[in-house]
């Protein structure tokens, strides 16, 4: 061996796969390859095409809470796997899978802090968790989140993201919706503001029930929002849906949603309505 297969041979080069994984990253709607650390301060937005890609609990709360600071309650305690269900793998063994990945209990995660000085308490449904899916610890994070709300007079703003009720907990997961709608009606009761944030994607059982009901609702752009998906609605009307059909900009324009609002001044804007709903529009 020569002596420039030595030196070479004892540099530790990554893998060419791992180098790229960890330096790049490729959007989803232009495919441009950009620098990972340009994506991530860029709050996971493309700065090619301004494609809003998913983004993880920790990663909201950084961006919306005050000096990315906040106070994480406790994850109701529910029973786990009720049906004993099994479809390819046990249910158990995917709740597991989920959680190595996430490092979160469930779907579902409520904290309390201050945006522009303004106390509230903010939940976000993390779609790597399982697809964000509703089912009995997603339900009672709802009303837990609602609840501490209410004890601390302060508003509910909810970040949805899911493709609907958790099969694995069959008639038990759509109990979840009425359940979080009486929730929603304490919340109403204490005249306390409960916003809706729908993030990419809000689907099935969660769109019909606590993800169309706040005082005011908000959608990222681009983000997919709908009840049933759009091939089973045209095979069902046998119709060609229009282009754009359940996204935020078509809701938008035909009265579903009250506004689109950029990630970028989400916080900014969450703050100011926060401060109008509640009658305080200065920072506490």
């Amino acid at each position: 061996m020569s002596w420039i297969d030595k030196v070479r041979n004892g540099i530790p080069f990554l893998p060419k796969r791992q180098a790229e994984d960890q330096l790049w990253h490729k959007c989803k709607k232009c495919d441009a390859m950009v620098f990972l650390r340009e994506w991530e301060g860029n709050a996971h937005v493309c700065p090619r095409c301004d494609f809003h890609d998913r983004i993880g609990v920790k990663e909201r709360f950084e961006l919306l809470f005050d000096d990315g600071k906040w106070e994480e309650l406790p994850s109701p305690e529910v029973r786990e796997d009720p049906l004993k269900f099994r479809d390819t793998k046990k249910y158990t063994d995917r709740m597991k899978q989920a959680r190595a990945k996430t490092q979160r209990k469930d779907a579902l995660i409520n904290a309390k802090g201050k945006i522009d000085g303004r106390p509230v308490v903010v939940g976000v449904q993390d779609f790597a968790f399982m697809g964000g899916s509703m089912g009995i610890a997603v339900g009672a994070a709802v009303v837990a989140g609602l609840r501490a709300a209410i004890e601390a007079k302060r508003p509910y703003i909810l970040f949805t993201a899911a493709g609907g009720a958790r099969m694995q907990e069959g008639i038990l997961s759509l109990m979840q919706m009425p359940k979080t709608t009486v929730a929603l009606q304490e919340m109403k009761d204490a005249g306390l503001p409960y916003i809706v944030v729908l993030t990419d994607p809000t689907t099935g059982g969660v769109t019909a029930s606590y993800a169309m009901l706040g005082d005011v609702q908000i959608a990222e752009p681009g983000a997919l929002i709908g009840f049933a998906g759009q091939r089973v609605i045209e095979q069902t009307i046998r119709e060609k849906l229009p282009e754009g059909f359940q996204r935020a900009e078509y809701l938008l324009e035909h009265g579903m949603i009250d506004m689109v609002v950029h990630r970028h001044a989400l916080k900014e804007k969450l703050a100011g309505l926060v401060g109008y709903l509640t009658g305080n529009k200065d920072a506490a």
